[in-house]
């Protein structure tokens, strides 16, 4: 007797950053979880060459997409630099509430400028992005991106070293997810006045 095959079958994985939906194939929507997949933004942020990577989470036979990394394309950023012009790169590693995130900030200027004017943006840039993130969360942030709301608040604070022509996060990547002490520190505190309240 035919022993029937077992075939893979679609499934559909929310992504909420985008309020979007796409389809994976596996046997089973078990397989999904903790499955890293790749979507293109470009279209949907109107033609800026964007990659999101993600981490599928299945919870009760519901499978959504958790934003780890979104990355500019090399293309797209070579279009932004002119003859003329100067650009800024950086890359350091900073948290925020629920994760320690890479940045890697990219800024353009309008003309050539010195080294001294370049140095200033790198430092000024880094200590604004880390000052915004510390009070966010992952998710917080990468939609914060995507939307430019991140890149006009950084352009307008950088405006005061320098006017810029381009000013994006070329790379932001979950390094790792924290554990979050502040909230493990309250439910100690909690016990313990439970704890002192019972032998009163």
């Amino acid at each position: 007797m035919a022993i029937a095959k077992k075939r893979k079958k679609f499934f559909e994985v929310e992504i909420p950053l985008i309020g979007k939906t796409t389809e994976v194939r596996a046997f089973d929507i078990s397989e999904l979880n903790d499955k890293y997949i790749k979507y293109d933004l470009t279209r949907i942020l109107r033609g800026k060459a964007t990659l999101l990577q993600g981490k599928i989470k299945v919870e009760e036979e519901k499978a959504t997409l958790a934003p780890t990394q979104l990355q500019l394309m090399h293309f797209y950023l070579s279009r932004m630099v002119r003859k003329g012009t100067n650009y800024v790169e950086d890359s350091f590693s900073t948290d925020c509430k629920d994760a320690k995130l890479r940045l890697k900030p990219f800024l353009v200027t309008r003309k050539k400028v010195s080294r001294a004017v370049r140095k200033a943006l790198r430092k000024k840039c880094q200590e604004e992005l880390i000052e915004y993130v510390k009070e966010l969360d992952s998710a917080e942030i990468f939609n914060d991106i995507t939307q430019n709301k991140l890149q006009k608040i950084l352009s307008a604070k950088l405006k005061k070293i320098y006017p810029l022509s381009c000013c994006e996060i070329r790379i932001i990547k979950v390094q790792n997810f924290l554990d979050k002490p502040a909230q493990k520190q309250e439910e100690k505190e909690a016990e313990k006045t439970t704890e002192e309240k019972k032998t009163e």
